[in-house]
């Protein structure tokens, strides 16, 4: 079968036959429809993050996947079902890990996981993968297109999980986002923060950094959907409470090493910052009397948040449908076949989401 791989000391990937996989018992066998391409994906090429199976020459890319089952394998899942992964596995050499026992993988320190197309085990950038079905979430067959998107937002739906759960102790009714960055994973938390689905009230207003100059694809998703383009450039997040207001909740997906310390600035009192980037080292000052003490005067948290489980894949499931019609056909930019994954890969600022498609359903 065809597979989009890395392979060890190349610096693009290419697509190679390999073997197609076949199900163990519990096991169903999914044939790929569409894989999302995110950042991550690019760490892992440029092997800044995550790492190969044990032992093998090269790493199936992928972890964001809609499928259709193709082998149901006798389990209680149905052929031509619809079908989306979760990412983190148990590794196999371990026997028990309460994390997974749990159904709490995505709290598992380095280590006590791996992750499909991320570390220590093959992606779903391929004509077929398999997965035990308590990994796999099925969706409607309208998900055909755009059921990929339930990965990353998932990750939002953890964060703004835990945003809540570090406010528990009072009663916290935010009415402000700023959500920094203006990649696919910001846009879809910007729409995912304005929908009524019922985990949380929608926020009232919100805003979305960047740095592009109009016009700008990006800047009209973010503008369509009624929120305020904050340009790094001009209002840098620490002025972002003089030039606009403090808010409530600030998402931090940019990986920008300083902006947990600017973002302090714009939080509002009692409010909190989700971090989802990953920086690179980086060495700078900062006034940490200061940000100690506005933390705690002002009742401010930080939150880190990485990966999600199943809960947060069936809570993105229904974020998903409550997105407005318009919004997943802006967002994804580019669909390409197998074989063009370097045209899908290609940085531009046309560019937003795109998408490696295997076949349909």
């Amino acid at each position: 079968m065809n597979a989009v791989v890395i392979r060890r000391g190349d610096a693009e990937p290419t697509v190679m036959d390999v073997p197609a996989p076949t199900p163990d018992d519990g096991e169903v066998l999914v044939r790929t429809l569409r894989v999302g391409i995110d950042g991550t994906d690019h760490e892992v090429i440029e092997g800044s993050h995550g790492g190969y199976p044990p032992g093998s020459a090269y790493q199936i890319l992928g972890h964001e996947a809609v499928g259709v089952v193709e082998q149901a394998n006798g389990t209680a899942l149905d052929e031509g079902q619809l079908v989306v992964p979760t990412v983190r596995r148990q590794p196999p050499e371990t026997r028990t890990n309460d994390y997974f026992e749990r159904g709490e993988p995505d709290m598992a320190p380095d280590g006590d996981y791996v992750e499909r197309g991320i570390v220590g085990a093959h992606g779903y950038m391929s004509d077929y993968f398999t997965s035990p079905v308590d990994h796999l979430v099925p969706v409607p067959d309208s998900y055909a297109a755009y059921g990929f998107l339930v990965e990353p937002m998932s990750n939002t739906e953890k964060a703004v999980e835990h945003a809540f759960a570090a406010r528990s102790a009072f009663d916290w009714h935010p009415k402000t986002a700023f959500v920094l960055g203006n990649g696919s994973l910001g846009l879809l938390t910007l729409a995912m923060l304005q929908q009524d689905h019922g985990r949380y009230e929608p926020f009232e207003r919100t805003y979305c950094l960047g740095r592009r100059d109009r016009p700008d694809p990006t800047v009209d998703i973010i503008e369509r959907l009624g929120a305020t383009y904050v340009d790094s450039r001009e209002t840098p997040v620490r002025e972002m409470a003089e030039t606009h207001e403090s808010v409530d909740f600030v998402y931090e997906a940019t990986g920008h090493a300083k902006h947990p310390f600017d973002l302090l600035d714009a939080l509002a009192p009692n409010g909190v910052g989700a971090l989802l980037g990953i920086p690179d080292d980086w060495t700078f000052e900062v006034d940490g009397g200061r940000l100690h003490r506005e933390m705690v005067l002002h009742n401010r948290a930080l939150v880190g948040s990485v990966n999600s489980n199943r809960r947060h894949f069936e809570a993105a499931k229904e974020s998903l449908a409550a997105l407005p019609d318009w919004f997943c056909e802006s967002l994804v930019t580019g669909v390409y076949p197998p074989e063009a994954v370097t045209d899908a890969l290609a940085d531009d600022t046309r560019s937003i989401k795109t998408v490696v498609e295997f076949g349909t359903p």
